[in-house]
């Protein structure tokens, strides 16, 4: 007789999944809304102080060749430095910018981020940075307070297990969904850079988010795109090549730009001289770069607007603004100002595509499709290169240019220049900053956890002992009232001679520890 097997669903454990899930939906819903408004309002303030600072080219150009404008350029970097030191110096407990580095290594070893205090004082510091006219980026500042928004939120879902690092996913995806108008990139990212794995669980808060923070940006602060690209299609096949071409060159100049990065961080520590006066030069040396090359003030957004423009740069231009960018976020970010380098690898990838793109028109052997889809390609290799998320920056490519083909120049570029990439410096810029500190995600999550877990907090003193004269049976009955099931036996001189199993004990009881010890070994 053949049985029917039916399944019969425990109506406590669907209750608690459905708790479960509309606690997680309620979350996320509340972490996105929260790190998209906080998102906005960061971005709204950088930009009212930089108009304010005359800092923003609109703002430039009603005081062009007005003297305040000279003072402006020169005193504005140079005393938002000093400030900027002061904040870290006396207000932050970490000292520097907070960035996704630290995100990860909260995410990955289930801990708290770094102190409110240091997160609130890194915002501050990187808000007055970018409207000073620092060359950092807005994006690292950005993420880290979504993530400082989803890590306050830990305590009310202390009960379930993994919710502290989707919880921080979660306030990451909302703010690059807000800043870039992503949402699908945002999603990729959590996973991506700082989850570090994919998975349902973590997917359905942090699409959550995400979509949250798309629709805070999109449908109530009608946020505009980063950029409007007009591109057509490919004319010619062998163009692939170029653009492979390209990701190999935009891998050697991400290379560069963050090795410069951390060379400037070693050559900060040397000099001798406060944190306030280290930040102040280079806010000197940013003023003093911009009186000839305005365009290397804050995150360029005009110039990554005009980058995907032909003609909108001289041949000579080009290349200068590169190496200025280049030098002067390298000593922002090593000498103290607060702020990431997502933004300035962005301006630096698509100017360095469009001088590849001039340099390969101007020959005259091969006809190209234009400047956009170059620009685009060496935007995305070397930002996706810097750090280290080559799906997140095909996705921005494809949300921000709605535009497959120019996807697809875009994810040749990447995969070329993330393979050389890796292969010359490492996974990506945060990942090395945390091998720095002594934490190495790049071997695996497994070989990071335990790197970081001191011998000394595991070691175990009120084990067990018995020397190799007493009977079997005494030794196990101190071994019976506790957890233990072997003891360490010594001889006289208190060398070791092996263990003594609790079952051995109860069956020897009137042997002598030493003999039962050395068998086991």
């Amino acid at each position: 007789m053949i049985k029917r097997l039916t399944w019969r669903p425990d109506l406590r454990e669907l209750g608690t999944l459905t708790v479960r899930i509309v606690f997680l939906a309620v979350t996320a819903l509340a972490i996105g809304l929260l790190a998209a408004m906080a998102a906005i309002g960061f971005l709204a303030l950088v930009e009212q102080l930089s108009a304010t600072l005359l800092v923003s080219p609109r703002t430039r150009v009603q005081f062009e060749g007005s003297p305040i404008l000279v003072a402006a350029t020169l005193l504005v970097p140079t005393l938002a430095g000093v400030l900027v030191g002061v904040i870290f110096s006396k207000l932050s407990l970490q000292r520097r910018s907070l960035g996704p580095p630290d995100i990860v290594h909260a995410v990955q070893l289930h801990r708290h981020l770094p102190e409110t205090r240091s997160g609130i004082a890194s915002t501050l510091a990187a808000i007055i940075s970018l409207g000073a006219g620092a060359s950092v980026g807005q994006y690292g500042p950005l993420v880290y307070l979504g993530a400082m928004i989803g890590d306050a939120t830990r305590r009310i879902g202390a009960h379930m297990s993994d919710f502290g690092p989707i919880a921080a996913a979660c306030g990451v995806a909302a703010a690059i969904a807000t800043a870039f108008n992503a949402p699908i990139a945002g999603i990729v990212f959590a996973h991506e850079v700082i989850l570090r794995h994919y998975s349902l669980r973590a997917l359905a808060p942090t699409t959550v988010a995400s979509a949250t923070g798309h629709f805070v940006a999109n449908y109530l602060f009608h946020r505009s795109p980063l950029f409007l690209v007009e591109f057509e299609s490919h004319d010619h096949g062998y163009e692939f090549l170029l653009f492979a071409l390209l990701g190999i060159v935009a891998a050697m100049v991400a290379v560069a730009f963050m090795r410069m990065i951390l060379l400037a961080g070693r050559l900060a520590t040397r000099i001798p001289a406060p944190v306030p006066i280290r930040t102040g030069g280079a806010g000197l040396a940013v003023g003093l770069t911009a009186l000839w090359l305005p365009d290397v003030l804050g995150i360029g957004t005009e110039a990554l607007r005009f980058a995907t423009i032909e003609g909108a740069f001289a041949p000579v231009e080009l290349p200068t603004l590169i190496i200025a960018k280049l030098l002067l976020t390298a000593l922002c970010i090593g000498f103290g100002f607060g702020g990431g380098v997502f933004s300035p690898s962005l301006l630096i990838g698509i100017l360095s595509g469009a001088l590849f793109w001039s340099l390969i028109e101007s020959s005259g052997v091969l006809a190209t499709s234009g400047v956009a889809a170059y620009a685009i390609c060496g935007m995305s290799a070397v930002a996706s290169a810097v750090i280290g998320a080559p799906l997140t920056m095909i996705l921005i490519v494809f949300e921000l240019t709605r535009n497959y083909d120019l996807t697809v120049a875009a994810m040749v570029g990447v995969v070329f220049s993330n393979l050389l990439a890796q292969r010359l410096f490492g996974t990506s810029l945060f990942d090395v900053q945390l091998r720095l500190r002594g934490f190495d995600i790049a071997r695996g999550r497994d070989h990071a956890i335990l790197s970081s877990k001191r011998i000394s907090e595991r070691i175990i003193s009120d084990f067990p002992t018995g020397t190799g004269a007493e009977k079997a049976g005494e030794i196990g009955e101190r071994m019976a009232p506790g957890p233990w099931t072997e003891a360490f036996i010594t001889g006289p001189n208190g060398e070791f001679l092996g263990k003594l199993l609790l079952s051995d004990a109860r069956m020897n009881p009137l042997r002598l520890g030493s003999e039962l010890a050395v068998q086991s070994r």
